[in-house]
């Protein structure tokens, strides 16, 4: 063996490796004793105690492992009981909602049976209330308390029902809704022709006149003129009762809804709007109430404009309206210097809604 140099071990060729006597006598001696040591360190008895720890750890583990087969089981057999009692639920949610949909088909049948019904009948009753010996009856026979009250409920709906997050109005003029609320004013219109009709709806039927101006307020410049001219020319007929007058004339804002209904455009609502503003100027009840604002420049230029209207009936109003308008001017200023003018009241002209 090739002798060492230094302190450390040198490789040499061949796979070989050089180490010091001295190392490789340690490393002999070592080995011998381990040889003689080991056997009464690694016995049978070690080998059995060593078993016997090991066979608890592997029950152990069997325990847990069965435990966790049956925990299984029992979540399988859950969850497929679950899901029986899901499938069910969802086939009865089906059944339900089939019969909710009938269900919706019917009303909706049904509702378009009562609307047309209602339509049909109520255009009955606008018919006769054209005769003024059949509002006299009615009002004998004590009918038309509950009519006045089923009237003002129905209209206050179908202003609900113009709102525009839930209906877009579509003008459907059509619709038995819209015939059986036409046919509804319509009547209202000649109830308030006669006399003691309009002394009994300015008595008991001053919330189917809000009604009627909140109506006229919420619906659209553009839809419903027919409408609107019944409504209007109910409350002119109104407007004739001193205590119609003032019922109407205690509107907020009426002046400023006259004011939107003329620029609506349609002249047959301009007419009977000029109608109703002329009823207001000419009873001096109202004039301490609504002077300045009746006086309003934009209002009294609007009536000029009409004037010039194509329509010789609105025309003619504007022009009677416009003189109306500058002669309550005339007598506010008089009457500011505390001279008291005379003026002549024109006999009203009825209005009923054919």
């Amino acid at each position: 063996m090739a002798a060492l140099s230094g302190g450390k071990p040198r490789s040499l060729k061949d796979g070989f490796v050089c180490v010091r006597k001295r190392d490789l006598e340690k490393l002999t001696t070592e080995v011998m004793q381990l040889r003689e040591f080991l056997p009464r360190v690694l016995n049978a008895e070690l080998m059995e105690t060593l078993q016997r720890a090991q066979g608890p750890e592997t029950k152990k583990e069997q325990t847990e492992q069965e435990r966790l087969r049956l925990e299984a089981l029992h979540l399988k057999s859950r969850l497929e009981a679950v899901q029986t009692e899901c499938q069910g639920e969802r086939e009865e949610k089906l059944l339900l909602r089939e019969q909710l949909w009938q269900s919706g088909e019917e009303l909706q049948q049904q509702a378009d049976f009562c609307s047309e019904l209602g339509s049909a009948a109520c255009g009955l009753l606008w018919s006769c209330s054209a005769r003024e010996d059949t509002v006299t009856q009615w009002l004998a026979d004590g009918k038309l308390l509950s009519f006045v009250s089923v009237s003002a409920q129905t209209l206050e709906s179908f202003v609900k029902s113009l709102d525009e997050e839930v209906k877009d109005q579509s003008d459907d003029y059509n619709s038995h809704e819209h015939q059986f609320v036409l046919a509804l004013v319509g009547t209202v219109t000649n109830v308030a022709a006669v006399a003691c009709g309009r002394d009994f709806l300015c008595s008991s039927g001053q919330v189917l006149l809000e009604t009627l101006m909140k109506l006229l307020e919420q619906m659209k410049p553009a839809f419903f003129p027919k409408l609107k001219v019944l409504m209007l020319m109910a409350l002119y007929n109104v407007s004739i009762n001193i205590n119609g007058l003032k019922i109407i004339s205690g509107h907020k804002g009426l002046v400023r809804l006259i004011w939107t209904l003329l620029k609506g455009g349609h002249w047959e609502v301009s007419l009977h709007c000029l109608r109703l503003l002329q009823s207001l100027i000419l009873e001096e009840y109202t004039r301490p109430l609504l002077g300045s604002s009746l006086l309003d420049p934009d209002l009294l230029a609007h009536v000029s404009l009409l004037t010039s209207s194509a329509q010789p009936s609105l025309r003619a109003t504007a022009q009677q309206t416009l003189q109306d308008l500058q002669s309550l001017k005339q007598c506010l200023t008089v009457l500011q210097v505390g001279e008291v003018p005379q003026t002549a009241k024109e006999e009203p002209q009825l209005t009923k809604g054919n």
